[in-house]
């Protein structure tokens, strides 16, 4: 795969079962945690990117100090969606510290830019999340459904709680979202009809909003 760098460095070439990862992290927990599950390719004038993924899909890496900070983080945001035709998708540490930024931040992210949100505890836990999201566009699916969104749910603890952390979900809705829409793509794209089964309406509402600008 080939996207174009947002900064205009030309196309970054991202090879399935591996992520174009910004030179920044290297020896981060962030880094390290994905570490030995998929290669990580090290390139210096990725910036605003973090990480390019295989599927032509990038990440944006928000801290908890970015968060804290103010606003910069949100020049990165709209400089990367409005500069590549790629999904980006962003992920944010929510804290204790930065629990009382993240409305704002998922508000303008996803309402206002209609880009994908993420939250994550810390970097340990964002280590998890990526390496499911490459792992998901590079493996073959199992033939047996229900075998697939078993491990979706049982093997991928960081993926089941960040769909808890979506307004309205919690502990006993997030295995059901991930028994029928197992993994963040799929989820992401599902409509308030397909999710008012599972969820009901009002929780479908709250998903479809978590992730998707309202049209």
């Amino acid at each position: 795969m080939e996207g174009n760098a947002p900064d205009g460095t030309g196309p970054v070439h991202v090879p399935f079962g591996h992520i174009v990862a910004n030179e920044k992290w290297r020896g981060s927990q962030l880094a390290q945690g994905m570490q030995g599950k998929i290669k990580l390719i090290f390139e210096d004038g990725l910036t605003p990117v973090d990480f390019y993924l295989p599927s032509r899909s990038c990440i944006l890496y928000i801290t908890e100090a970015d968060l804290v900070a103010g606003n910069g983080y949100r020049k990165r945001l709209v400089r990367v969606r409005n500069s590549t035709k790629l999904q980006a998708i962003v992920v944010v540490e929510k804290t204790q510290m930065s629990e009382q930024y993240f409305p704002a931040a998922q508000k303008f992210t996803v309402l206002d830019l209609g880009m994908v949100l993420l939250p994550v505890a810390n970097q340990i836990e964002a280590a998890c999340l990526i390496t499911q999201l490459v792992q998901e566009q590079t493996k073959e699916p199992s033939k047996n459904p229900v075998l697939r969104r078993k491990r979706a749910v049982i093997s991928e603890p960081a993926l089941l709680r960040t769909v808890q952390r979506i307004p309205g979900v919690g502990k006993v809705k997030a295995p059901l979202l991930l028994q029928r829409f197992p993994s963040i793509q799929q989820l992401s794209n599902a409509s308030v009809q397909e999710l008012e089964p599972v969820v009901g309406q009002a929780v479908a509402r709250h998903v479809h909003a978590f992730f998707t600008q309202p049209r």
